[in-house]
């Protein structure tokens, strides 16, 4: 299965994404990353059957403008509505609290986050990309949301001694699918096991395959 991941931004290097990814390879994925924003093409969204967004809507140092303007967000948008899936991870939901498109369309934003901190995820084991994982830990930065999708279904609640957040959540827009996890600063959240697993199973849930028919 393609995936179009993009990311790489003055916070988030891309490098860290990359670790990440690489692990993820083996379990049928094939990855095209786009760090450079003028390798950004979105007439390329259709090539790829899920779209990972990592970077926030920073402006680029060279040409000083969002990279999410209203022509990508509309592309975006239409993108999911004919059946694409798109999967925000951290930086994913970050500085789009003004990109109305694409904030309606991953269904929040991010708001704030503290200093760096130990983070506990509570998977809700009700829901497929969550099946089977168990609360871990992490240190991380513990974003804090503005949930706007109150029909969307909860992935996974992120706590820490500020408190407790949406940390992932899923919804269907269109013909597609969105899917939205909330911690991933550190390489360290890339890399974890257990982190890793609820990768590979949103990116099923993307794909719309279950972990085991992915796997067959």
């Amino acid at each position: 299965m393609k995936v179009w991941a993009i990311c790489g931004d003055r916070w988030h290097p891309a490098a860290t994404v990359r670790q990440g990814l690489g692990k993820l390879e083996e379990n049928g994925f094939q990855f095209t990353v786009t760090e450079r924003l003028e390798e950004f093409d979105a007439e390329q969204l259709n090539d790829y059957p899920i779209v990972m967004v990592c970077r926030s809507n920073s402006q680029s140092d060279k040409e000083k403008e969002f990279w999410m303007n209203e022509k990508v967000q509309q592309a975006f948008e239409h993108y999911v509505e004919r059946g694409g899936s798109l999967l925000a991870v951290h930086a994913g939901t970050a500085g789009y609290k003004e990109a109305g498109v694409f904030r309606s369309l991953i269904g929040g934003a991010f708001v704030h986050h503290p200093e760096a901190c130990t983070v506990t995820i509570h998977p809700d084991k009700q829901h497929p990309i969550a099946e089977g994982i168990e609360d871990f830990s992490v240190h991380d930065e513990h974003y804090f949301m503005e949930w706007e999708d109150p029909i969307a279904d909860l992935i996974m609640t992120t706590v820490s001694e500020h408190g407790a957040q949406p940390g992932g959540w899923t919804r269907t827009y269109g013909r597609g699918r969105v899917c939205v996890l909330t911690p991933g600063h550190e390489a360290e959240v890339w890399t974890h096991p257990t982190y890793q697993k609820l990768l590979r199973n949103a990116l099923y849930w993307c794909a719309q395959k279950g972990a085991t028919e992915s796997n067959a």
